[in-house]
């Protein structure tokens, strides 16, 4: 499985830091919902789910946090600890979001609208989807 990261260019000076992030230049999709986590309570794993056909940059904008991806045959635990990187997640890709610092902030960029029936909830019904429809697995081409 590969893992994509974004390195998002700072711009600043002596008063501070400004990233600025635009659909199809720095995201690789055109952004059509943006929300963010925050006051994660302490052990709480959120996510437990994946995406028909929703594509996602995730960024830890304050604080860290991991993410367990799982593209149904390999898994892999990615740390977001800068506001400058994010974090490129397919659709057909099992997330889970954990161990959230306090101060934890996570803003998510979507390639979708919200659409309930995008979501497969349920970890078998994920595998079985991913086996049944290996074409449908969209690529970062950035």
């Amino acid at each position: 499985m590969q893992v994509v990261k974004y390195m998002f260019q700072p711009h600043g000076d002596d008063r501070g830091q400004l990233i600025s992030l635009e659909e199809y230049n720095d995201i690789p999709f055109r952004i059509k919902r943006v929300y963010y986590m925050y006051d994660t309570v302490a052990d709480v794993v959120r996510g437990h789910h994946a995406h028909k056909k929703l594509q996602q940059i995730l960024v830890c904008v304050h604080g860290s946090c991991k993410i367990r991806l799982d593209n149904g045959k390999e898994k892999k635990v990615v740390a977001l600890e800068k506001p400058y990187e994010g974090l490129y997640v397919s659709n057909n890709m099992w997330r889970e979001m954990f161990d959230f610092s306090e101060d934890a902030v996570l803003m998510v960029f979507a390639s979708e609208v919200y659409d309930e029936s995008d979501y497969i909830r349920d970890y078998d019904e994920f595998l079985k989807f991913v086996r049944e429809h290996p074409e449908e697995k969209k690529e970062n081409e950035g």
